[in-house]
């Protein structure tokens, strides 16, 4: 109850939290959240845009970005990727990947090979549990790390009230 009086405003209007974009034939489409929007130097990276355009690449099965704390540019980018069956795939050659179709500051600063994301019974992906542990993750890694090849094992709006 106490969150939908703070969703809802006094006129009516229900701030869902979600991203919308409206198309040349006036349909709107969901392009994400904003709780999920990452501010890296200044710039709104929007993980959604990231994801999609990484499914993109044929060795990818599933990925999340999310962004981890950073001193100099306020939160940097990692990309958590699970692969498909048999794929391989480098943390450069991500990189390399993103920073050939998207702009520079879109470009990972981490990229985390995993198995599976951590997920509610019902299958949603918990991207608070997924930052928490990026964020550990991030805290053990010291300097530079060499590329690593991964390769994959069998794997077991706006609403009117």
């Amino acid at each position: 109850p106490e969150e939908t009086r703070r969703a809802v405003d006094k006129d009516g209007w229900l701030h869902s939290g979600d991203l919308a974009a409206v198309d040349e034939d006036g349909y709107y489409r969901i392009t994400g959240r904003i709780k999920d929007m990452i501010i890296r130097g200044g710039e709104n990276i929007y993980p959604k845009e990231i994801e999609e355009f990484l499914y993109t690449h044929p060795a990818v099965r599933d990925v999340q970005v999310i962004g981890v704390p950073d001193e100099e540019y306020g939160e940097e980018l990692m990309a958590c990727v699970i692969l498909k069956k048999g794929a391989a795939l480098t943390e450069d050659e991500v990189r390399d990947y993103v920073g050939a179709h998207l702009a520079r500051h879109k470009i990972p600063k981490y990229v985390r090979f995993m198995k599976a994301f951590p997920a509610t019974a019902s299958g949603k992906i918990q991207k608070y549990k997924l930052r928490e542990q990026a964020v550990k993750w991030c805290s053990r890694q010291s300097g530079p790390r060499a590329p690593k090849r991964v390769k994959t094992a069998k794997r077991p709006a706006l609403m009117r009230n």
